[in-house]
Parts: C-alpha cells; structure tokens; sequence
C-alpha cells in the first residue's frame, strides 16, 4: 500500500552511496517520500520540476559544481520549496552564504540520521535549522564584525513591535504562532517581516535569525 506522505523530497548530491541511504532511511518514515535523486545542476532542476518537492536536501559540495551557485535558480523553479543544505563543510563563510541565498537550514552529515529527519520537518513546518555547535560558530563571526555602529543605526529603525515579532522568531514560532500570541492577524505579521527584512538587511528567515541571535534581538537557544 502506498504511504500518503506529505512532505516530498528531493536529494541532491554527487555520491550514489550517500543517494541510496538518504532514500531508504527517508522512505521509511511515513510521512515522508522522496520524489527523486540527481546527482548534478541539471538534473536537480529538472526533478524540482517534475517531482514539485516541498524540501530539497542539497549538498554543497557536488564534485565539479557547487551547490550554492543554482539554490537560486531552484527557488526561481519552485518559490514555495524548503532547501535545506546537508554538507560535511565546516566552512562558515558556505554556511552563511547558503543562509544569504536563504537555505531554511543546514545539517552537518557527521549528525546522527534522527537529526536529518527533525531538521526536515521543521524546515517543511516554515521553521529554521541550525544546530548549537553551528549556530555558535555562526554567532562568533558575526559579533567579530566591523560595522557596529551600522548594525545598530539599522536596529534603532525597528519599531517595538518589529522587535517583538523579531524575537519570537528567534524562538522559532511560525507566524500564525506569533500571531496568535501578540493578538494580531497573520498578514500583519508577514507585514512586519517585510519590514524588518528590509531595514535590517537580511533576506529570509534564516538569515534574520542569525542577525538576531548575534546582535541581542533575541536569545539564542542554550
């Protein structure tokens, strides 16, 4: 009997072994199913075309081309997909422009396959990914920065609200969740985003939680 999953997958990576196994450890979760394997540029967006996946797991490092350089033209492809990087690269200058290019988050291959499995699901639920280790290393560069002054010139333009909604994010509630707690309508809160994207100079939700946990507009997790 076919599973009524729904959250549909599509994988990304240039080694068949590391296809295989994503593919059967993500087929036995019942709410879930991959809906294709590619193994390059083209391939990945001629299956997000015909498989319409919800999340794409795309590595980096894909031998002769890098995975980064299309994220974009994936989102062109499909506006609503979910992309969240799966590397062995510790290399924080990828991991933050993967965030950039707005990947909803990023799982380092040397996690257990119980860590994948979340990160999809909460990535697929509108939330982010990183984990603490990452997200550490993340926060260290971003405080290192030059430009003090500038981040906080652009934080001051924040109204009270903005900055409430900015935290919540950082505690990883979607926006009907927010909504729900500032006794406000969704539309507002996707409004107040907008906004705050636009003055903060971040580009999706990723990105505005990294900005927030490194500059003190919200706490990052213990």
């Amino acid at each position: 009997m076919a599973k009524d999953a729904n959250i549909r997958i599509l994988i990304v990576d240039d080694h068949l072994l590391v296809r295989t196994g994503l593919r059967m450890l993500i087929d036995n979760e019942c709410d879930m199913t991959v809906v294709g394997k590619a193994a390059t540029r083209s391939e990945a967006l001629a299956l997000a075309e015909t498989g319409q996946p919800n999340v794409i797991l795309l590595d980096i490092d894909l031998g002769n081309e890098n995975g980064l350089d299309f994220l974009a033209e994936l989102h062109d492809a499909l506006p609503n997909v979910r992309v969240l990087v799966l590397t062995g690269l510790r290399d924080i200058e990828s991991h933050r422009r993967a965030a950039r290019l707005g990947a909803a988050g990023i799982v380092l291959k040397e996690h257990a396959a119980e860590v994948l499995l979340k990160a999809i699901k909460k990535v697929h639920q509108g939330e982010v990914w990183l984990d603490r280790s990452m997200m550490g290393s993340l926060l260290r560069e971003m405080t290192q920065g030059p430009s003090v002054d500038g981040e906080a010139a652009k934080i001051s333009t924040l109204t009270p609200r903005e900055r409430e909604v900015v935290a919540l994010v950082g505690e990883g509630l979607k926006n009907r969740d927010i909504a729900a707690r500032l006794f406000i309508s969704e539309t507002t809160v996707t409004h107040h985003l907008s906004s705050v994207f636009g003055k903060l100079g971040v580009s999706d939700r990723l990105e505005l939680v990294i900005y927030a946990f490194g500059n003190g507009l919200a706490k990052p997790p213990r």
